[in-house]
């Protein structure tokens, strides 16, 4: 992470794009910083403005101007189902904790870009409310670790962290939603992969993965690295204009992550939060999309077309 781009010059530079549109990409970067970590970058075609992975990080003007529809800073209604610092309760039987608000890439479409991050609990003590509303719950049987990603942060205190919910007796799962086993493998360190191997809870790792081209080498190997170590991987992606909004490249990305053993879970419907409208699928090319897959794929490797909406006990099923 320390070696990540910063700079959208330096992102032009390096992948050997025109700066035509430099001083209307610097404007949307104010407001959502430019991150990308350098194996990732390596992934990228060069010369190539239209590569599905550059998409995903490149800010450009369509950021700062919306058609006039509905937007918000808080899609699927995180703040209203605040419960304590930290913590999120909007579905039965589980909870989540957005334990960070760092990240290993800044996806330009990302729902929490503008999540008040600055309130979150720093340090093992200051999560002590979450823990006793999870203690003091004991309809919970499931605990997300979400973010930012919580693999950004250190084994030290992602140690202290799962282990304080290890020892809750009426927890069962353990999920841990991330993106460095993609954006940085190299994250699945010795000590790290140890510490997930040796919890009495059942860990499920949901990574997020949109185009086949992101899993290269060290990808699948920290990948399998991940299954050795116990945990169950699933995938979800977003639907994407201009990424992976053709059926072709839907039917790659589930091979690609099916030869991974990483099972398809979730094609989102784009969260309509505000600098991100430019990337929005129409749903009803969702759905004939999702026609075409079952059309092409065994039941398995077809995800589940959905739509979180605030306010509602669970995903909305589109498809």
């Amino acid at each position: 992470m320390k070696f990540a781009i910063r700079d959208p010059l330096q992102l032009c530079r390096e992948l050997e794009l025109p700066t035509d549109i430099l001083p209307q990409v610097r404007r949307a970067a104010q407001d959502f910083p430019v991150f990308v970590p350098r194996p990732f970058l390596r992934r990228m075609a060069l010369g190539r403005v239209d590569d599905p992975l550059l998409l995903q990080v490149m800010p450009l003007p369509e950021e700062c101007t919306t058609s006039g529809t509905t937007l918000g800073h808080d899609p699927v209604g995180d703040q209203q189902a605040s419960r304590q610092p930290g913590l999120i309760h909007k579905y039965a039987h589980r909870v989540l904790l957005v334990t960070t608000g760092a990240c290993a890439v800044h996806c330009r479409y990302c729902f929490r870009r503008h999540f008040p991050y600055s309130s979150l609990p720093r340090s093992l003590a200051e999560w002590e409310l979450a823990m006793a509303f999870i203690e003091q719950d004991s309809s919970l049987d499931e605990v997300i670790l979400s973010g930012g990603d919580p693999f950004t942060l250190p084994d030290d205190r992602l140690e202290e962290l799962i282990t304080r919910l290890d020892a809750i007796p009426h927890l069962a799962r353990l999920r841990i939603h991330t993106r460095l086993p993609i954006m940085i493998p190299q994250r699945l360190t010795g000590d790290l992969l140890r510490v997930l191997a040796n919890l009495r809870l059942r860990v499920v790792m949901v990574v997020h993965v949109n185009h086949a081209q992101e899993i290269d080498q060290e990808v699948a190997d920290g990948l399998r690295k991940l299954q050795r170590a116990g945990a169950m991987t699933l995938n979800q992606a977003v639907l994407l204009r201009g990424v992976n909004d053709r059926v072709d490249t839907l039917q790659a990305l589930s091979l690609a992550l099916l030869d991974q053993g990483v099972m398809p879970y979730y094609l989102h419907q784009l969260d309509r939060v505000t600098g991100a409208e430019h990337f929005e699928v129409p749903e009803s090319r969702g759905l004939e999309l999702m026609a075409e897959l079952r059309c092409r794929l065994p039941g398995y490797a077809v995800p589940r077309y959905v739509r979180e909406v605030a306010g509602e006990p669970h995903k909305r099923v589109l498809a």
